[in-house]
């Protein structure tokens, strides 16, 4: 069981398949999750990972054998799965998928009723007590669930569309790159139902990832999507990771546009005076708090993570959040991930203003902002070394991670809770002050 402690993460359950995660460990997260929930019905779904569909079945096993009964959603994006636990009141669910991690992994997102995610602090921890405590069952099984399968992506769509203005939408062209990952399935039918030009980039179901990594916030991952974009002029450019539950928007200059500047923008023209909470996570930039107060909303800050999001969006009923790893939820769409919903707005502001992405998105640029990730053994002794170092600041917090702010400049950093790394993103009011600090904190985590 010693694998139950390396891949039992913050958020979910992920490792490498099969040395870490396998066929017999998911049989034993169908048992304990079925004992956990105790619920008449738990929704299963799946990503498109070699892995996934082995996976499933062990999983399915488990919960079976302890007479719970199953739906099965098939291959989806967890925003579709989200939705149909949400929805439709189910007591409980399991996505399997990594996310936007390589194709050797795979894992396990768990939810509760109205697709609350269970995180280490809300019941992954107890699901993890339980699968240490089973004992087999007696074969044959006496009173097994049932599995029901059914297609979710027409009530996906019939949901995600009363959010799009379609009549206001112009004929523009939009290239989507959906990285032979399941959002391909949805972009597909939404090119027959949106007056707009879609050409898809490997649209294909393929769980090798062949084409580049299922994750768009790394550069490379976008090359030939940039390329596309500039060959065939088209309006902008989107990309989404494994799941679907991620979007990055590229302008019609091929350019990546950061989610800050995205979410501002959304923020600035469809939440204006709606005198609303709305959520952003630590690493956010300034522009995005700004707007927030600007427009007449609350800001309310959450650590980084779709659980703690979820949970506040949720406590605080907040009418809108986004995350600065591109990741956007929305109240009116059950408080779940809501990518689609930012989609259909970029279309609406481009068709009604007359207004090509980077001018939209120009005057949210006021700052200056980058990132940096280290390798490192002991994290939390690198951000108490930090901590140190930047203790006279005008504020230091360790809500999560490490943020320290000054009046031109800040930073957050932090240890990932989905790789064994430390994330740091810094932001300025000039470029020389973000280049300076960049180093300065380098050479402070990097010492040996």
């Amino acid at each position: 069981m010693d694998n139950l402690d390396k891949i039992f993460k913050a958020y979910d359950i992920r490792g490498i398949y099969p040395t870490e995660i396998n066929e017999d460990i998911a049989y034993k997260i169908g048992r304990g999750v079925a004992k956990f929930f105790q619920a008449q019905k738990i929704v299963i779904g799946r990503d498109n990972r070699l892995s996934s569909d082995s996976l499933f079945a062990a999983l399915c096993e488990g919960i079976l054998d302890e007479g719970t009964n199953i739906l099965d959603i098939g291959y989806i994006t967890t925003p579709m799965f989200y939705l149909v636990v949400a929805k439709y009141d189910y007591g409980g669910g399991v996505m399997i998928t990594a996310s936007h991690n390589p194709k050797e992994y795979n894992g396990f997102k768990v939810v509760a009723a109205q697709s609350v995610p269970i995180g280490e602090e809300t019941g992954l921890l107890d699901i993890k007590k339980i699968i240490k405590k089973l004992k087999p069952i007696p074969k044959p099984v006496k009173e097994r669930g049932k599995i029901e399968e059914r297609d979710a992506l027409d009530q996906y769509l019939k949901n995600i569309l009363r959010f799009v203005d379609i009549e206001s939408i112009k004929p523009l062209k939009v290239i989507v790159d959906t990285g032979n990952g399941t959002a391909g399935i949805v972009m597909k039918e939404l090119d027959r139902r949106l007056p707009i030009k879609v050409v898809q980039l490997f649209a294909e179901l393929d769980g090798s990832f062949p084409n580049h990594q299922p994750n768009p916030m790394h550069p490379e991952a976008t090359r030939v999507l940039q390329e596309k974009i500039i060959r065939q002029k088209a309006d902008f450019g989107i990309a989404f990771d494994g799941d679907g539950d991620r979007i990055l928007f590229l302008d019609e200059n091929g350019d990546r546009v950061n989610p800050n500047h995205l979410a501002a923008l959304i923020i600035n023209r469809f939440f204006r005076n709606a005198h609303g909470k709305i959520s952003f996570d630590t690493p956010s930039s300034w522009i995005v708090r700004e707007q927030i107060s600007k427009t007449g909303n609350t800001p309310i800050c959450t650590k980084v993570g779709h659980v703690h999001l979820k949970d506040k969006i949720l406590r605080e009923k907040a009418i809108f959040g986004a995350e600065s790893s591109g990741h956007y939820y929305l109240l009116e769409d059950y408080s779940v991930e809501s990518p689609l919903f930012v989609f259909f707005k970029v279309l609406e502001l481009i068709s009604k203003e007359g207004k090509p992405l980077s001018a939209l998105i120009k005057p949210f640029q006021k700052y200056y902002i980058d990132g940096k990730i280290f390798q490192v053994k002991d994290r939390e002794a690198k951000i108490r070394k930090t901590e140190k170092f930047y203790k006279k600041a005008e504020r230091v917090s360790l809500y999560d991670g490490l943020t320290v702010e000054y009046p031109n400049w800040h930073f957050v950093l932090r240890a990932s809770n989905t790789e064994p790394v430390l994330r740091l993103v810094v932001e300025a009011k000039t470029q020389k002050m973000l280049n300076s600090k960049m180093k300065e904190i380098a050479s402070i985590v990097e010492k040996k």
